[in-house]
């Protein structure tokens, strides 16, 4: 038996759901991994009447596809989709059957609009919390559409594929056998990438807001839901709704949940936001602040809208180590989140840049999967929490070098090394290694707001204790400002400061509210 008994009770009450026949097409060998994958697919077709199983032979062995029958829907698993893709399965079989997706309809008919044929191969790891989205997204668009079809590809499966490919972070996704993209896509980034997404013509003509959040992470989202909920106009503009916490693997601080993963926590902020009358502008990046009449928000796309009030709220992003090869390496071997990409690396050597509590935590991931970790600190001594480092320190494939700055990365197509300075010694060393993962903190999203508000030496947003800047009307909330810690709790807390500060404001200026 594949699935333990609660897992397989929780499936059974799920396919109680299905609507129509459901026919899996399964395509397997000898080898230990067709056995699994065939024994979990007469699991599951046991479960209901309405599934069935058929042998045939699809394009790679060990695999399954999930269709209609009589009709393919292009959905193929090459692999066994458990762990982080258990789901990506679950909902398969649940619209092929028919089930509606939780989509906007909006979306629905970009998807079906699509002309063309495209055939999406995306290369995943069970322990990557990035890589289902994109599944998810990618046999949506399958189900959707007869012109597009998608495999699912578990690199631990198809080792040789995935080196062939020089493939070293996940999800990395190939269209008609050519490199389309790599990390965290949503359905709306994917459609976007095809050339289906909103223009500035669809802004062109929205009335000004009474309150417009820039940034749709948990401060934003906290943000709009608190002004929404005082029955004025608001509007939130997120380049990525949910933020930086969608690459966040796991969350156990956030009181009264105990525990869950970021791309649940953050669906969950955006299916809350949508309860409200709020505005919700999706994968649109911030351009320009101006203030004018009223604020005036320029978008990348070349719109412009238009608030009596400003909730700057976009978060931060991780820290770019600087050096060369950096660039030119990501995705070839430089990587910044070990949980998904660490697999990748089994059984070679990897570094870790930074001894902070992100750096010696990648560290200790690491160590499980490849055949050495080493982690480089710039400063003398590990920043860690003292129990981080005991367990690192314990650990018999790990090498500490402290007083280290990077100078290099270095590699052809791929990394090859790192090279770094010994700060006591002035030597320069280098290490040959096949990953480098950096972790040294983040840096704030306002690169883009240039002069308008006061900002740290270190770019963060100035405010005072009502989330107040200098500029009056505009607000900050979250991790793109000076508040002292960078926690999901305090970021929504500070949303909820901001937005009641911007109600505040708007009640005792002149400028008129619109209800």
């Amino acid at each position: 038996m594949i699935l333990d008994s609660a897992i397989k009770a929780q499936l059974e009450q799920y396919l109680q759901l299905l609507e129509n026949d459901v026919l899996l097409k399964v395509s397997a060998s000898t080898d230990k991994v067709s056995r699994n994958m065939t024994a979990l697919l007469e699991e599951i077709s046991a479960m209901s009447s309405l599934i069935t199983l058929e042998y045939a032979q699809l394009e790679r062995t060990p695999s399954f596809s999930v269709n209609r029958p009589g009709q393919d829907t292009g959905v193929v698993f090459a692999g066994i989709p458990l762990g982080h893709e258990f789901t990506s399965l679950v909902l398969a079989l649940l619209q092929v059957s028919g089930r509606a997706p939780k989509v906007e309809q909006n979306v629905i008919d970009q998807i079906q609009s699509i002309q063309g044929s495209y055939h999406f191969d995306s290369y995943i790891s069970l322990s990557c919390q990035n890589c289902p989205e994109v599944v998810q997204g990618l046999n949506l668009m399958s189900i959707l559409n007869p012109n597009i079809t998608h495999t699912m590809i578990d690199g631990a499966v198809y080792k040789a594929e995935v080196e062939s490919k020089d493939i070293m972070a996940v999800p990395t996704v190939f269209l008609n056998g050519e490199s389309f993209g790599s990390g965290r896509m949503t359905l709306e980034e994917l459609l976007a990438k095809l050339g289906s997404a909103p223009d500035a013509s669809e802004f062109a003509n929205k009335d000004p807001f009474d309150v417009l959040v820039v940034g749709g992470g948990p401060a934003g989202a906290s943000a709009a839901i608190y002004a929404a909920r005082k029955g004025i106009r608001t509007g939130i503009v997120a380049e990525r709704f949910g933020g930086q916490v969608m690459d966040t693997l796991s969350i156990e601080n956030f009181i009264s949940v105990k525990k869950t993963d970021g791309p649940k926590f953050a669906a969950s902020l955006e299916e809350h936001v949508k309860e409200y009358d709020i505005d919700v502008m999706n994968l649109q990046r911030a351009k320009k602040l101006e203030k004018k009449e009223l604020f005036e928000l320029e978008l990348e796309n070349g719109a412009v809208l238009k608030g009596k009030t400003i909730i700057l709220s976009t978060g931060a992003r991780w820290r770019n180590i600087g050096v060369p090869g950096e660039e030119e390496f990501k995705n070839k071997g430089v990587a910044y989140c070990p949980h998904c990409d660490g697999p990748l690396f089994a059984g070679k050597d990897v570094a870790v840049i930074g001894g902070g509590n992100s750096g010696v935590e990648a560290a200790i991931d690491l160590a499980g999967v490849v055949n050495h970790v080493t982690v480089l600190e710039y400063n003398s001594e590990l920043k860690a929490d003292s129990v981080l480092q005991d367990r690192l320190r314990s650990l018999p494939n790990a090498t500490i070098i402290t007083n280290a700055r990077t100078q290099e990365i270095t590699g052809t197509e791929k990394v090859n090394g790192i090279s770094y300075l010994d700060l006591q010694t002035g030597n320069l060393n280098h290490i040959e290694l096949a990953g480098v993962f950096v972790q040294i903190g983040l840096v704030p999203n306002t690169d883009w707001l240039g002069d308008l508000v006061e900002r740290t030496q270190h770019g963060e947003i100035v405010i005072d204790q009502r989330g107040a800047t200098n500029v009056p009307g505009v607000f900050g909330a979250g991790d793109c400002t000076n508040i002292p810690y960078k926690q999901i709790i305090i970021s929504m807390g500070s949303g909820a400061t901001a937005s009641l500060s911007a109600f505040d404001h708007l009640i005792r200026s002149k400028v008129p509210v619109l209800v």
